[in-house]
């Protein structure tokens, strides 16, 4: 006998997003860097799926674990705000393989200074267009957020103003998980090489240090990248008491002290 599968909410987490193991749980879910390999027309139906659930209309014979499999790709290569996909290299799946490349050259190709330049270009390059694909869809960029304030909402996602103190939340909340994300392979990684290079069979084969050294840089990504996103949630919780006076004004002569909380997506 089939379940119903009508009432299924497929935006309920699997983990408690109270908690961070139940973040981190969820970014290694949706930061998959297999999803990368996944073609066009199964994210199209993921997205498809997605939404017919969303709407109650599943299909007959469909079972809880391809409406799982669904969200996974969804989440992982469609903007949570707008729905629309993102670019695959700005994916947050993509920053395991597309990180290790760019991480593992800028620390073996270190000895010359165009080669210093060139993959700090291609490092900003890829960290702005990161920033940009994962960003909160109200504000195209960071520098806006900060002047004219992100949007918030209630707990019904109806939108209730733009608040600059919130912006600021959000905003150094995704510094402190980028540089979290980084950190241990550009501080270690160095150390280790530094060990394995004075091996004496490394000294055979300075061709495999290279990769050796983007393979490296990929294993501390696979752990570091949902650990780093999962620092804090995505949908941030402010209390009204902490935003602008003339935006609680707003509010509570609006609701009242029924909208005790705010809600915004802080971006990746």
């Amino acid at each position: 006998m089939e379940a119903d599968l009508s009432g299924f909410n497929i935006d309920a987490p699997r983990w408690d997003q109270c908690t961070f193991l139940g973040r981190v749980k969820h970014f290694f879910n949706i930061t998959d860097p297999r999803t990368v390999l996944v073609p066009e027309r199964e994210l199209d139906w993921a997205k498809v799926m997605v939404e017919k659930s969303r709407m109650g209309v599943v299909p007959p014979g469909t079972q809880v674990k391809q409406l799982l499999y669904a969200k996974k790709l969804y989440d992982s290569a469609f903007h949570p705000d707008t729905g629309e996909k993102m670019n695959i290299i700005g994916r947050m799946s993509f920053q395991v393989p597309g990180g290790m490349i760019i991480t593992g050259f800028m620390l073996q190709f270190y000895r010359t200074m165009p080669a210093v330049i060139f993959w700090q270009w291609v490092n900003q390059s890829f960290n702005a267009l990161v920033n940009y694909t994962n960003r909160n869809a109200a504000s195209p960029t960071s520098v806006r957020e900060l002047i004219q304030g992100i949007c918030v909402k209630d707990r019904n996602h109806n939108e209730i103003g733009h608040s600059r103190r919130a912006a600021a939340v959000g905003i150094t909340q995704v510094v402190i998980s980028r540089i979290t994300m980084a950190a241990p392979g550009m501080i270690l990684l160095p150390v280790i090489m530094e060990r394995l290079e004075k091996l004496h069979f490394m000294k055979k084969v300075k061709v495999l240090h290279a990769p050796l050294q983007v393979l490296l840089c990929g294993c501390f990504l696979i752990f570091m990248v949902p650990v780093a996103c999962g620092l804090f949630p995505q949908k941030c919780e402010l209390s009204v008491s902490y935003l602008e006076p003339e935006l609680q004004d707003t509010i509570k002569a609006k609701y009242g002290e029924l909208v005790p909380y705010v809600y915004f997506n802080k971006g990746l």
